[in-house]
């Protein structure tokens, strides 16, 4: 069985091919090169992926990805369409999908959205319901930045509290599951998210840089 993660990537990887390698992305200095390669590092050189997190290694990783993204553009896409060493855990479908499926998802709208003229796309039920899930277990940790309280809010699957009030108050975020995780991944500028409450907390909300 094929898991929403996989399906992702396979479609990201056709968005790559498509674009080629010096298109823009949202990643900030990143093009579509540098990304893919980011992609690659990720699965593939976990000893050099450490500085996406860790500051002390991030000279060490950034140079690690130059050098993937300074291959030939085809085999770098087939490489992250190949995906990880097969004896990876991320090769079972279901943990796949928890470690890649918003991982790829977020990467591909940062392709997509830094196109001119791209029309946005429409996510099927089941992924739209699986980053549901991801956003109800991910929240605290993607708004833990938040100065203010935040409630999530979707048309089709409810509401969740991610993160409690403050003094400043609370704000609804409200839209489809895959905007509210491009919301939390720092990317608000493009997701179709309404965002509501009283005007200091939003504002306060709106100049914190969100993101994992």
């Amino acid at each position: 069985m094929t898991g929403l993660a996989q399906l992702e990537r396979r479609s990201l990887c056709s968005t790559l091919t498509r674009v080629g390698p010096h298109a823009p992305t949202l990643c900030d200095g990143w093009d579509t090169s540098d990304l893919a390669a980011h992609l690659v590092v990720r699965e593939r050189r976990p000893d050099a992926a450490a500085g996406v997190v860790i500051p002390a290694l991030a000279d060490r990783t950034a140079r690690v990805q130059d050098t993937y993204a300074e291959q030939a553009w085809p085999g770098l896409v087939d490489m992250v369409r190949q995906g990880p060493p097969g004896w990876s855990p991320v090769r079972v479908p279901a943990v796949d999908d928890a470690v890649n499926l918003v991982e790829f998802y977020v990467h591909h709208e940062d392709v997509l959205r830094a196109q001119p003229d791209e029309p946005r796309r429409a996510l099927d039920a089941d992924v739209q319901a699986a980053l549901w899930s991801r956003l109800r277990q991910m929240g605290q940790l993607m708004f833990r930045r938040s100065p203010v309280g935040i409630v999530l809010v979707t048309p089709e699957h409810g509401r969740k509290a991610v993160r409690g009030p403050t003094k400043l108050g609370t704000v609804v975020l409200r839209g489809e599951p895959g905007e509210l995780v491009l919301y939390g991944f720092g990317r608000g500028a493009v997701a179709a998210v309404e965002v509501e409450g009283e005007p200091d907390a939003v504002a306060a909300l709106q100049e914190t840089r969100l993101g994992l």
